[in-house]
């Protein structure tokens, strides 16, 4: 079953002369419970590509389906509650709002909405993350690693069609880069949660079940390193 579906998605920024292609007619679907990994060089429209599918941007034409849902269909008010619900976003600076503890960051999703998180749900993310005993504390009396946990947290508290994690080891040492690593693959793996992860790290990326490579806008290879 496909959880996302990309449809001959393109981007072009500006007009005339200065007209710039994004994302050239770009197709690609992921399966339930995939981790796909997304590489390319700087520029090469990995960010956009990230940004249509999240929901962040709109495309100049094509499409994107989540969980069988045409996301550009929507208004901006209810695409952005369907980008809450259902899409996880960890973001490669992590994205924490400074005066919310750990609590509130991960919970952050549920009460936008006016809901009430799961208590159960939000104690098995914090066992999961190792931040238990930190959970009162602020961003600021957290390390890098710490932070990006919380904003996996936050991606998990609800149980989305797919997390998309940009970068997520990036702004952290090996060994807290390796942690987040271990978090995501393990809620891949153990909890079936699909995963999307764009990255310029070969290492990280040979963990996917799948390689998507692309450059100057297109996908240019699709490589299956797992079935």
């Amino acid at each position: 079953m496909e959880i996302l579906e990309v449809k001959d998605l393109t981007k072009i920024y500006g007009k005339g002369g200065s007209q710039v292609t994004a994302l050239d007619h770009v197709s690609f679907q992921v399966k339930k419970g995939e981790f796909v990994a997304i590489v390319g060089a700087s520029g090469s429209g990995k960010s956009t590509l990230m940004n249509l599918m999240g929901g962040i941007d709109r495309p100049t034409s094509g499409d994107v389906i989540v969980d069988g849902r045409l996301i550009y269909d929507m208004d901006e008010s209810a695409l952005a509650i369907f980008r809450r619900r259902n899409i996880g976003i960890v973001y490669q600076f992590y994205n924490l709002i400074p005066n919310l503890t750990v609590d509130e960051n991960i919970m952050l999703p549920c009460l936008l909405d006016n809901r009430k998180p799961d208590a159960r749900k939000l104690e098995k993310i914090l066992e999961m993350t190792g931040l238990t005993e930190r959970r009162n504390h602020l961003p600021g009396e957290l390390s890098g690693g710490q932070q990006q946990r919380v904003s996996v947290g936050r991606a998990l508290i609800n149980d989305p069609a797919f997390i998309m994690a940009d970068e997520p080891t990036g702004n952290l040492d090996s060994r807290a880069g390796r942690k987040i690593m271990e978090l995501l693959t393990a809620a891949n793996r153990r909890e079936n949660q699909t995963l999307i992860l764009i990255t310029h790290d070969e290492k990280i990326a040979l963990q996917a079940d799948r390689i998507l490579t692309i450059s100057d806008g297109q996908i240019v290879r699709d490589e299956v390193m797992r079935a």
